[in-house]
């Protein structure tokens, strides 16, 4: 997984010369202050750096380069202590490639009724040295995160946080490297193929194929010490069929899906990949489809897509970063079946093979199956029931020269009963705000079958993605509407043919 303390986010305290050495010495007090009380209080996934106060054209157009050259540098805060007369700003923000948050706070909570003088009042002006900074921001047409609120608040704290989680699977999607192996998605499939040329303009996904066999000849030098020591990982961590042990009959083919994860871990870590897809439409040169290397390699980070799904691929990624550090999961996921009891209607979500175990509620069973599909042998597979509370599903899809995505709010629940026929990992959820309406809304806004589900991440937290990303955001949930979900779609319609 992501570490995202490894990230750093940087605060950036607006003032001027006009105010003198003495306030000008408190600013930079306070905002130092401010910066480490965000960095130590726990609340922040990322560190956050204070820089020293920007007061001059010159030193706000520098500092705004180095934040683009800084790897380790995911976005910055903005916060005008003073008035910060905004023209000063032009020439940084219009270079700012990182994402912005413009923290509308001051530094005293209270108001000194009984002492407040004109010296209190010039300082402390963040009133309307933030709304002049807003201007420029909205002149600019900058795309920024404002959060509102004093800066010992938790509240602030925790919006800070939600955007910061984004900022770090921006930039980790601008890094980001899929490969497809195969080359293809599923035939004659429509919502799994698209415009990759505008998913690297849009978001920085570089997604390539890889023939099939590329993956053999790795898969050829995983060596016997490898397979043992996956294998005795295998039987800690999972729930092993007696079948796939040593001495059991089907053992050979646990050790298969074991040189399946070391061949394609040891392809992506070579080619630095965040991300990858299969295809069973293309398993030339291997025994069975892989679904183990599939479920453990998302449960290590990577983003996956079925059937050369490389949307969902980067999408299941971008929500692994942000979701690092936190309980609930992410994992690929379809929409697959439903209960439809009138007032109980239930999504039952799975796939052939590839859920990721991030999302179990308890320890996963490993065990081999026949595939109905793909023509090849039985894979090994985990199989659990995915855990239970608010949910979120997104898909990733093309709309004729732009990137949408479609994200819902559900409730995961557990099965109304046991499925032991179903030799599958599976969640179950509840749709908001009801199943014939969530429905509707998902078809409507052209939502595709396979998504990325997490328990982990809230719409706040794709709002803030989809926001730094330049991608249109469809959100479905608790107030959906269809009449005025369908006036959104036309409105978007025209606001994103205006804007490219």
């Amino acid at each position: 997984m992501v570490d995202l303390k490894s990230f750093e986010v940087w605060f950036l305290t607006g003032s001027q010369d006009l105010y003198g050495e003495a306030a000008l010495k408190q600013v930079a007090e306070h905002s130092r202050e401010i910066a480490a009380h965000l960095d130590g209080s726990g609340l922040l996934p990322v560190r956050v750096v204070w820089k020293p106060t920007l007061k001059s054209p010159e030193a706000i157009l520098d500092l705004c380069r180095e934040a683009n050259a800084a790897a380790k540098c995911v976005g910055v805060i903005t916060w005008m202590h003073t008035f910060s007369p905004a023209k000063m700003w032009i020439a940084g923000l219009s270079r700012l490639e990182k994402p912005l948050a413009h923290l509308h706070t001051q530094y005293n909570a209270e108001l000194p009724w009984d002492t407040i003088d004109m010296d209190f009042m010039n300082l402390n002006q963040s009133a309307h040295g933030d709304r002049e900074f807003g201007y420029i921001g909205a002149r600019l047409r900058i795309e920024r995160k404002v959060v509102v609120g004093h800066w010992k608040d938790e509240e602030v704290a925790a919006r800070l946080n939600i955007w910061a989680r984004a900022a770090c699977a921006i930039i980790d999607s601008r890094r980001l490297k899929i490969a497809r192996f195969g080359g293809m998605n599923m035939r004659e499939v429509a919502v799994t193929g698209g415009d990759r040329v505008e998913a690297q303009v849009r978001l920085g996904w570089s997604v390539n194929g890889y023939g099939v066999g590329d993956l053999v000849a790795r898969m050829a030098r995983v060596s016997d010490a490898e397979i043992d020591g996956l294998v005795g990982e295998y039987e800690e961590t999972y729930a092993v069929a007696p079948a796939l042990r040593k001495g059991g009959p089907r053992h050979a083919d646990l050790r298969y899906a074991a040189r399946q994860e070391a061949g394609l871990r040891g392809f992506l870590v070579e080619g630095g990949f965040g991300g990858f897809t299969t295809t069973f439409e293309d398993l030339h040169g291997l025994d069975t489809l892989p679904g183990l290397a599939c479920q453990r390699l998302m449960a290590d980070g990577y983003g996956f897509g079925a059937e050369g799904d490389w949307k969902s691929c980067g999408l299941v990624r971008a929500l692994k970063v942000m979701a690092s550090g936190l309980p609930g999961g992410v994992s690929f996921m379809e929409d697959y079946t439903y209960h439809l009891v009138k007032g109980k209607e239930r999504v039952l979500g799975a796939h052939m093979l590839e859920v990721c175990p991030s999302i179990a509620v308890s320890r996963p069973s490993l065990e081999i199956h026949p595939l109905s599909i793909g023509g090849k042998g039985d894979p090994c597979r985990l199989v659990f029931d995915g855990g239970t509370g608010p949910a979120v599903n997104v898909a990733m899809i093309d709309i004729r020269g732009r990137m949408r995505m479609v994200a819902g709010e559900l409730e995961a629940v557990a099965p109304d009963r046991a499925m032991p026929k179903l030799p599958v990992a599976r969640a179950v959820w509840i749709l908001r705000p009801d199943f014939k309406r969530a429905c509707e809304a998902w078809i409507l806004a052209g939502g595709a079958h396979h998504c990325a589900h997490s328990r982990a991440l809230t719409m706040a937290h794709l709002e803030d993605f989809a926001a730094i990303a330049g991608v249109e955001l469809v959100g479905i949930g608790a107030k959906t509407e269809i009449a005025a979900l369908k006036n959104e779609l036309r409105w978007n319609d025209v606001a994103y043919k205006l804007a490219h």
